[in-house]
């Protein structure tokens, strides 16, 4: 029922046992986590297998990540495995016939190993705006920081006015100004997006992601929109046709030495910007 004939007897002349392939309820019913193995067989990462509502896999997530299986999705693994069957049946045609054991074994590896890298992707760009960051606030002179914690610190600069930079999700770095006049207010002066990944092939995505952010700050009235960003090897004009909202793109490499042209530009335009040179 949940394995066609066909893909089975390929799995049979290459001594693979059925369920190393093709789910059941049964399985499933035995050990929920399993799930999992069936999704990384297919190739999808969690994102796209549980994240697209219309497919209806998003009811079994909790079965492949705290091992649960209720009652509405004890139900539905008939269907469920059914569905996986049909996908699992075109795999086996691909690789038939020198499909063997050993492509069973590796390719939830490979698929898992894509979901590493993601992670450690995200990772790398965390640690990258933790860097700038702390880079940020090596300009700023200690004797006018008037509060600090560990996303965001207020200074006076040399005119008297209450500086703001602060972490965030959505643009990463932020920095307002509080006005004079009550009641009192910040108002935006500068979103600041960094990207800490070095592959020039997608350079170009992480410039458009970028400009999905700015394009936020925007909205909430963001005057400047600066981008630190990978460009050894990249042509930064190509970089603007991903980002036009990017007043001016930093050369990450530089702004993370804090060391170079670049660096020193950065600092500039930075201190202008808080009123502290």
């Amino acid at each position: 029922m949940y394995a066609p004939a066909a893909a089975r007897k390929v799995l049979a002349a290459a001594g693979i046992r059925d369920e190393y392939v093709f789910p059941t309820p049964v399985v499933l019913t035995a050990q929920p986590m399993l799930l999992g193995y069936y999704r990384l067989l297919l190739g999808r990462p969690q994102k796209s297998f549980y994240g697209v509502a219309q497919d209806g896999f998003s009811l079994f997530k909790s079965m492949e990540e705290r091992g649960i299986l209720n009652a509405k999705q004890q139900a539905g693994l008939g269907d469920l495995c059914y569905a996986l069957g049909r996908s699992l049946e075109n795999l086996v045609v691909e690789i038939s016939p020198s499909i063997t054991q050993s492509d069973i074994d590796q390719l939830p590896l490979m698929t898992l190993g894509s979901q590493v890298q993601g992670g450690n992707n995200n990772a790398i760009g965390r640690q990258a705006t933790q860097d700038v960051f702390t880079s940020i606030l090596s300009l700023i002179p200690e004797e006018s920081i008037l509060s600090k914690t560990a996303t965001m610190v207020e200074f006076q600069n040399r005119a008297g006015r209450t500086m703001r930079v602060a972490l965030a999700s959505d643009p990463d770095v932020q920095v307002t100004e509080q006005n004079a006049n009550p009641p009192p207010q910040h108002l935006y002066k500068l979103a600041i997006e960094i990207k800490g990944g070095t592959d020039r092939s997608n350079a170009h995505n992480r410039a458009g992601e970028a400009e999905k952010s700015h394009q936020k700050a925007k909205q909430q009235g963001c005057p400047e929109f600066w981008t630190i960003i990978a460009t050894r090897g990249v042509n930064v004009a190509n970089l603007k046709t991903e980002s036009p909202t990017t007043n001016h793109f930093f050369n990450s490499a530089e702004v993370l030495a804090m060391s170079g042209p670049e660096w020193e530009l950065f600092v500039g335009r930075l201190k202008s910007t808080f009123g502290i040179q």
